[in-house]
């Protein structure tokens, strides 16, 4: 683990377990933190306080396990008719039932947002669907749409450009500005993928 200022309030924590040093942080309630940001090996932390004693209280602190914040499982209903479905039954050696049966029969962790508003990076992805991005990114896609890339896989919340491979796409509205939070995903929520019927 590697903890160091990252300006006047903030302490930027580089580690391998991102998502229990959040939780870590979220349950010590230290002094003047205002905001956890996890990402995919770093954890930022805002305080109102002073930075360096921040980060000194940052470099005691041990990972704890990550609970799934009260919320059970969000289950997320699916569509699986993508675009790129067959091109990922290809790459996996799979039939294109195979790849729907695992992605829809793991459980994922919202391991941390970014991209877009409400993009929740999921792990659990079984390693068999770890495929390429596209090698050419759509300048549009729709939201709600499915997709995976390398070992995530994730809900596009609204249209974007994008890179992932389309395995589906659910009705599930994932921002929402008039809700609170917007995000219906958050860091450490459990998620299950629920195949619907078209």
């Amino acid at each position: 683990m590697r903890v160091r200022r990252a300006g006047d309030r903030a302490v930027l924590v580089e580690t391998e377990a991102p998502g229990r040093f959040d939780a870590a942080v979220r349950a010590a309630g230290l002094d003047g933190v205002v905001d956890v940001v996890p990402g995919e090996r770093t954890v930022l932390v805002t305080t109102s306080g002073d930075a360096a004693a921040l980060a000194d209280a940052l470099a005691r602190l041990e990972p704890v396990a990550r609970g799934d914040e009260g919320t059970g499982v969000v289950e997320i209903p699916v569509v699986y008719d993508g675009d790129d479905l067959a091109d990922v039954a290809d790459l996996a050696g799979l039939s294109v039932e195979e790849v729907i049966a695992r992605h829809a029969g793991a459980e994922y962790t919202v391991a941390y947002l970014g991209f877009s508003p409400g993009f929740g990076y999921l792990t659990g992805l079984p390693e068999e669907l770890h495929v390429p991005r596209r090698d050419t990114p759509r300048t549009s896609v729709p939201a709600g749409s499915v997709a995976v890339a390398g070992p995530y896989t994730a809900v596009y919340p609204s249209p974007s450009p994008g890179g992932w491979r389309l395995l589906g796409r659910s009705a599930l509205t994932l921002w929402d500005v008039t809700r609170e939070p917007p995000s219906l995903l958050r860091p450490g929520m459990r998620v299950r993928f629920v195949r619907e019927a078209p």
